[in-house]
């Protein structure tokens, strides 16, 4: 048992340049933990808030010194002296700034504020205790105890890869967000990576080849003007993964997030790239068309986060071939899971520790997804990444079925470095998730 002596943030800049909170908790014993908080471009109406300055004379008003002061100010008073160690000792901490602020969304002292608190304080533990951090999250969490993990070794996640993105992420590309390939190869994460970094290359000379640029979008994917349908990032795909000499449903396969939300209004979704309107019926049967066709096995936010009625139809229609996957309408919010599994609206969730706000939360809404066979799926966030790598740890805590991770940018593959260190300090002792990844329930 350690007890906190201090907790300090500061502001600091994530990887779109947008400022973020960074927090060090420091323990009486000496220990140090360091953690810093995403901020995510696009982002769902239901998800934590993130408090912002408001000062148009700072950062265009995206500022987070107020995030950093309920910090310094109203937060650590509240925590130092608090104990840390123990099993449960993070989810009292994390509660305790919950009732701190006093809303359901987090509103008074923000979430971002809050999330860099409760993911300094878990670093800190976790060194305290000599331990990595995803072991350090099964232990505070009581994870291996409790029958929540389908398997008590650790089943590492496939790589998910962001390889064309537009929408909100990208200008002048395409409509929809992100087009992905998924690694599914089963001997190492290692091999994964490698695969998938391979085959992004090849894209880019696919790109070339065909005229269009390779600029790079937030998530470090490709992002080229002039595509002349919201289809044709698939064809550039199936074509890359060819010429890599890989195969789709052995080695890889394609995810798709259109973040679709940002297209709807009014109960019609508006495809400008090929000036369609499209009802939620007519929405669906765009998808369906495209998994008839193209070696999709993840579909994320095809529908959107207010079209409640609409999510069990496609699901029902296609949710046997593969994962339908909620983001903005589940938002890492254990409430909102519950729902969507009382309707039938999913059988997988993305996973992204900001959308909720502290680590004991998130990990929740993890294992409540287990307990009712949803994949989970833990998530960087587009718009400002930082370095921390606490998300791949959670995924390895968790036995995840995949991280969504962009392939370039420093902050993006420093994700990608995590994961493959892990797999080294593991050892023999953790499989990979390959192509059983929708049985990791």
């Amino acid at each position: 048992m350690a007890k906190i002596k201090q907790i300090i943030a500061r502001e600091i800049l994530s990887s779109g340049s947008t400022p973020s909170v960074e927090v060090k908790c420091v323990l009486e014993t000496g220990t140090i933990g360091v953690a810093s908080v995403p901020y995510g471009a696009s982002a769902g109406i239901s998800e934590a808030f993130v408090l912002l300055d408001g000062d148009k004379s700072r950062f265009m008003g995206k500022g987070m010194l107020k995030a950093v002061e309920n910090v310094n100010k109203i937060i650590a008073p509240v925590l130092v002296g608090m104990e840390v160690g123990e099993v449960g000792s993070q989810n009292v901490i994390d509660q305790k700034m919950i009732k701190l602020d006093g809303t359901e969304r987090k509103t008074n002292l923000g979430a971002n504020a809050i999330l860099g608190v409760s993911l300094a304080v878990a670093r800190a533990s976790a060194n305290e205790a000599k331990m990595p951090m995803y072991q350090y999250i099964r232990k505070a969490f009581d994870l291996e105890n409790q029958g929540l993990l389908c398997d008590k070794n650790y089943i590492l996640p496939n790589p998910m890869m962001v390889v064309i993105e537009g929408g909100a992420h990208a200008d002048q590309s395409t409509d929809l967000q992100e087009y992905m390939i998924s690694m599914i190869g089963n001997d190492s994460v290692a091999e994964n990576v490698r695969r998938g970094i391979e085959i992004y290359f090849t894209l880019k000379k696919v790109l070339k080849d065909k005229g269009y640029n390779s600029n790079v979008g937030n998530e470090g994917a490709f992002a080229p003007n002039g595509l002349p349908t919201n289809e044709t990032p698939l064809e550039l795909i199936k074509e890359a993964v060819e010429k890599s000499g890989y195969s789709f449903g052995k080695d890889v396969g394609i995810s798709l997030d259109p973040a679709v939300s940002e297209l709807f209004e009014e109960g019609v979704y508006e495809l400008e790239k090929e000036n369609k309107k499209l009802n939620s019926d007519e929405m669906i049967e765009y998808f369906v068309n495209w998994i008839n066709n193209y070696p999709i096995i993840t579909l994320e936010d095809a529908l959107a986060e207010t079209d409640w009625s609409a999510w069990p139809k496609l699901t029902e229609k296609v949710g046997d071939k593969i994962a339908i996957v909620g983001d903005d309408l589940t938002v890492t919010n254990p409430k909102l899971l519950q729902k969507a599994i009382e309707v039938k609206a999913i059988n997988s969730i993305l996973i992204k520790l900001n959308q909720i706000g502290t680590l004991s939360e998130t990990v929740e809404c993890c294992m409540l997804a287990r307990q009712n066979g949803i994949m989970t799926i833990i998530s960087h966030r587009g718009g400002g990444e930082t370095n921390d790598t606490t998300m791949i740890d959670l995924a390895v805590a968790v036995n995840a079925g995949f991280v969504k991770v962009g392939p370039s940018r420093g902050e993006r593959v420093e994700k990608y470095n995590r994961l493959m260190e892990i797999e080294t300090e593991l050892a023999g002792n953790c499989s990979v998730a390959g192509l059983n990844f929708r049985k990791i329930i």
